[in-house]
């Protein structure tokens, strides 16, 4: 019954949504004309004082970045710190862990075939499959006292990046505008900001990447080649493939101005951005390259392509073969590569195919960027396809559509790089809809306004539902929060402790309990999967320890002591 709540929440939110801007819209059509002068002239008083904010730039940035990471912590008493729950958020926790402590891996643990789990990797070393950038923020939060924080200044820089981004294309005041919307969107009830996925840190680096490049053409500045710098490099060490088709067409873009421009004297442009520019890539390459050796044995590969060698039968990209199926020790690991995994590969093999999965892919990405209030404005999209200056962002996007359909699976999270690219197509399809007016009536300025407005009164509604314990989505906290109960238990108790795991025979991939911590053998509380009569060496290799069983299949999932 949960996993099927999980799946209907955010159709009963949408639902929600799309019901509030019905009504909205028709209240917009259908009021008097004294209503709109009255309404027009509070709305435009409102929106002066927000633009002399705007205009001050370095502000409008610091209270948007600051204010969604205040506005989360207040939140606390009612929402919570969230759990982790799925496999990628273990992954990168177990990434943060090893950082914390200082090390860049771990060494293979003598049990470590008891341990084996989802996205990580033993040999030659134990550790996450991703890029380390998630990892090093989680370790930051880690090192401030929980690994959230990280995440939570992450979510918070990102809307502030968004903000510094958009105000190199529209004017400060618009601009100030969509990164209210992003926090409003995004930054506050997201699973961006509210799990451990790599998310808001991949939006920054898109943020910082398109941010820079108008402003290198306008003015060859060193800062703002090291923001592009940066920001390349973040997204090198979370998306990095969909990082390199959002860089890709900026890059080609970039290197046509550096051979055609006349404006900035040759040694100006080299000095200010191909040099730093060049000393940037250089420097995280070569650091990228040693995270790699160290985890892998090798420079050159990466532990993500060791993980899928290892136990992956489909392959990333529609156009690659099928691997043979390796040898699991676990049914559930072979029923997630070789049944969740393989179909959504060979359902892409055909044209068909390829169109039903996208037509299942494509609700999360709208649900998490646009959902029922941001389609309204996007109905203006064939108004932008006239602007001059929107040409260039359109075509990144257009790449970053024709790679993300190359790839077998897609999440809302795959498309982060591109996160800046979607607020600032919104804002421009705003700025057009605010001049259309209908029957004489300032219908689209009605609309705009009314966007924001909307946003807030379902966070309201959210929040509300969630003070009432009103079920309309996912409880808060979110996560795993019966193996969290369970950890938290073991943690207040007397030693050490061993957790045995026994999961029923069609127990779900997708809910995984066992994860470790970096350094297993000092942990306080070890999971280990149940191997029938094997777990007597993983008992003797444990002999200190209190030894538990629990069955995360069952009604109400308990700790049990391990009988003699």
């Amino acid at each position: 019954m949960r996993n099927v709540f999980l799946r209907i929440a955010p159709n009963l939110l949408a639902i929600l949504e799309l019901l509030l801007v019905v009504v909205v819209c028709l209240l917009v059509f259908l009021r008097s004309r004294r209503a709109v002068r009255g309404a027009s002239h509070t709305f435009q008083t409102i929106e002066q004082a927000f633009g002399r904010l705007a205009r001050r730039r370095h502000l409008a940035i610091l209270v948007v970045g600051a204010g969604v990471i205040l506005l989360r912590l207040a939140l606390l008493p009612l929402l919570g710190v969230p759990e982790p729950r799925w496999h990628d958020e273990y992954s990168f926790l177990l990434a943060a862990d090893t950082f914390a402590h200082g090390r860049i891996t771990n060494p293979t643990h003598p049990m470590w075939a008891h341990f084996e789990s989802f996205h990580i990797i033993w040999h030659p070393t134990y550790m996450s499959m991703y890029p380390p950038g998630q990892g090093l923020i989680l370790a930051a939060g880690q090192l401030l006292g929980h690994p959230w924080i990280g995440q939570l200044i992450a979510t918070g820089g990102m809307c502030a990046a968004i903000c510094w981004m958009l105000q190199a294309w529209v004017p400060p005041g618009w601009a100030f505008f969509g990164a209210v919307l992003v926090a409003l969107r995004i930054g506050l009830l997201s699973y961006w900001m509210n799990s451990y996925f790599c998310g808001s840190l991949a939006a920054l680096g898109g943020a910082l990447v398109l941010g820079a490049f108008p402003r290198l053409e306008r003015r060859a500045n060193l800062g703002n080649a090291v923001a592009m710098g940066l920001g390349a490099a973040v997204l090198a060490n979370t998306r990095p493939y969909e990082g390199f088709v959002f860089c890709l067409p900026i890059a080609i873009a970039l290197i046509l101005w550096l051979f055609t421009q006349r404006r900035i004297a040759v040694p100006i442009v080299v000095g200010r951005v191909v040099i730093p520019l060049f000393l940037l890539f250089g420097i995280f390459g070569l650091t990228t390259a040693h995270y790699f050796k160290k985890v892998t044995g090798n420079a050159f590969t990466m532990p993500y392509q060791v993980n899928r060698t290892t136990y992956a039968v489909a392959p990333y990209f529609v156009w690659q073969k099928a691997r043979q199926e390796p040898v699991y020790r676990y049914d559930v690991m072979r029923r997630f590569y070789t049944g969740f995994e393989i179909q959504d590969y060979e359902l892409g093999r055909t044209p068909l195919g390829l169109l039903e999965r996208l037509l299942r892919k494509v609700p999360q990405p709208w649900l998490l960027y646009c959902g029922p209030i941001f389609t309204v404005p996007l109905l203006a999209f064939p108004c932008i396809l006239r602007d001059r200056r929107m040409r260039f962002p359109l075509i990144v996007g257009a790449a970053v559509i024709v790679g993300i359909v190359l790839e077998v699976w897609t999440s809302a999270h795959y498309i982060a790089p591109a996160t800046c690219l979607f607020f600032l197509v919104l804002v421009q399809c705003m700025r057009h809809l605010r001049q259309w007016r209908w029957k004489d009536q300032p219908v689209g300025a009605a609309l705009v306004r009314a966007v924001p407005m909307l946003c807030v009164a379902m966070i309201l509604l959210r929040l509300s539902a969630v003070a009432t314990g009103t079920r309309i989505e996912p409880a808060w906290p979110r996560g795993n929060l019966e193996r969290a109960a369970m950890l938290k238990q073991l943690r207040a108790l007397p030693g050490t402790h061993l957790v045995i795991v026994r999961y029923a025979p069609d127990h779900g991939p997708n809910e995984e309990w066992v994860y470790n911590r970096a350094d297993i053998d000092s942990a306080k509380v070890v999971w280990a999967r149940d191997m029938g009569e094997q777990n007597q060496e993983l008992l003797d290799y444990f002999r200190d320890r209190h030894v538990w069983v629990v069955y995360p299949d069952a009604a109400k999932p308990e700790l049990q002591p391990l009988a003699n």
